[in-house]
């Protein structure tokens, strides 16, 4: 059940500061599509492309949705997955930020690229991408939010010929949460204009050098949140947008990544009461070790009591946020009558733990941080009578790129893994993959549809859950003498893999 507080107006605390009210919008219904099938161009008398919209968000659980966790309120989401198709089973290729946007860029897979953890590394401007293949078929592409692609340093406003490499024309790009103390783009320019930067840099330092779980309002206010300023870039570029080229509009969030300093209202509109409670940690055992269980020693915060809670509640909120901010996008494209031809995925590059295992942020291949939100709706899915599809079957984060080049009628010309998502879309009895893989730290992972699987870097199992029977994670079944024929089959296929994505071979 949502835990919406009714003592604050969302909307009215908007419409005070000036900003354009939040929205709930209703997308087209199957029936306002039924008489407009193909969108034509009146020019050549031919099938229009369809614009393109990712959105994606950084640290966002897969059940932090109305529609996959039913405890943060997210209707505009919630609406795109009641017309698409709703995969429950996609998990990121690297838990962390660095690797995961890498690997999503180029298809690669972190053994392939040699970026294993969160570094300074800067991709190439020589890179194959496929935003590059999406403009390469006609289309004027977009960037609003974090990239992450290289390091956030400096001046953000003087990379964009960097962007333009890698296949973004028009771009508005910010730092993460930690970035934003110390790079310089359009928005941290308008902070320090505003007089409010060095308010913001005060409170993260104070954070992490004390509490960095501690749930506080951002200095900053609803009216300079780094997720409001994204949405309303990109919300500003889609209505101005006069060009001849379909568009393609990445949409990035730097929210719910941490700290918890979500804005009011947003800030007290979920009851921490209500949230539902973590997962806990169950004891180690007599099993092989590996780098979840460094993570334990390491990042084990103090938690008071009520303390996850209230971290719950405050993530929420900023989820909360950010469907207002997709609502507002979403009326935009509506109001310039292109809604219906837009295809639309949403995504996140991994998850946050919020206590569960006692633990905060990512950087392991447990649910809370593998696992994420991932929606596709498209011109065909709206048409269809089945609502709120799900599908069940393994999808991988890099499967973004092929599916969005294949709609934008493109190819991919470079070595890549990912795998478009258009066949399993058009009928969900289709495998897809057999099995997902992540990967961090030199360690691998593999989830199909009935076990995962986590191998340390001495290739030895530590973790085997069987999702069905186990799906909160609870009973390690690593390193027990009945399992050991299952863990030599799902060992052969990571080793399989390994070797058919192995690209230095001849």
């Amino acid at each position: 059940m949502n835990s919406v507080k009714n003592k604050i107006t969302r909307r009215t605390f908007i419409k005070e500061l000036g900003i354009a009210s939040t929205i709930t919008l209703p997308l087209l219904s199957c029936n306002t599509l039924a008489n407009n099938n193909s969108p034509l161009n009146g020019k050549e008398n031919k099938p229009l492309k369809p614009n393109i919209l990712l959105l994606m968000t950084d640290q966002q659980r897969w059940d932090a949705m109305g529609c996959s966790g039913g405890w943060v309120n997210t209707p505009n989401l919630d609406r795109i997955a009641s017309e698409g198709i709703r995969f429950t089973n996609c998990v990121t290729n690297s838990p962390v930020c660095v690797p995961a946007r890498l690997s999503l860029a180029t298809g690669l897979y972190p053994h392939n690229t040699g970026v294993w953890n969160n570094q300074k590394h800067r991709m190439s401007p020589d890179t194959s991408t496929w935003m590059q293949a999406v403009r390469d078929a006609g289309y004027r592409t977009s960037l609003f939010g974090k990239t992450h692609l290289h390091p956030h340093s400096g001046d953000l406003r003087k990379k964009v010929d960097l962007m333009n490499a890698y296949g973004l024309d028009d771009v508005d790009e910010i730092g993460g949460p930690r970035a934003n103390m110390k790079t310089l783009s359009h928005m941290t320019a308008i902070w320090e204009e505003k007089g409010i930067w060095n308010a913001y840099k005060k409170d993260y330092q104070e954070r992490f050098r004390t509490t960095p779980h501690l749930v506080r309002p951002s200095p900053n206010g609803l009216e300079y949140d780094a997720d409001v300023y994204v949405g309303q870039q990109a919300k500003k570029y889609l209505k101005a947008y006069n060009r001849d080229e379909p568009w393609f509009c990445w949409v990035s969030f730097g929210g719910p990544h941490e700290p918890w300093d979500t804005p009011e209202p947003y800030a007290s509109i979920y009851d921490s009461k209500e949230m539902p409670p973590a997962i806990t940690r169950p004891p180690i055992g007599d099993r092989p070790r590996g780098r979840l269980d460094q993570l334990k020693g390491k990042r084990k915060p103090n938690f008071e009591l009520g303390d996850v809670a209230k971290m719950r509640a405050d993530y929420a909120g900023n989820v909360t946020l950010i469907d207002d901010q997709i609502g507002e996008i979403l009326e935009a494209i509506q109001e310039r009558d292109e809604l219906e031809n837009t295809v639309i995925i949403f995504c996140s590059d991994h998850g946050e733990m919020n206590g569960d295992y006692g633990l905060i942020y990512k950087s392991n291949f447990l649910n809370g941080a593998v696992r994420i939100p991932f929606i596709v709706r498209t011109p065909d899915t709206i048409r269809r009578d089945n609502t709120n599809r799900s599908c069940d079957t393994p999808v991988e984060w890099i499967d973004i790129g092929p599916t969005l080049v294949e709609y934008a009628g493109g190819h991919i010309q470079h070595q890549q893994f990912g795998k478009s998502l258009s066949p399993i879309i058009n009928d969900n009895e289709i495998v897809h993959r057999e099995y997902a893989i992540s990967e961090i730290s030199r360690e691998i992972m593999l989830l199909n549809q009935e076990w995962k699987i986590a191998l340390n870097t001495d290739k030895t199992p530590y973790l085997l859950f069987n999702i069905h029977d186990d799906p909160n994670e609870i009973n390690n079944l690593a390193g027990k003498p009945k399992m050991k024929e299952i863990e030599r089959k799902l060992k052969s296929r990571i080793s399989d893999h390994l070797s058919q994505t192995d690209t230095e071979k001849a």
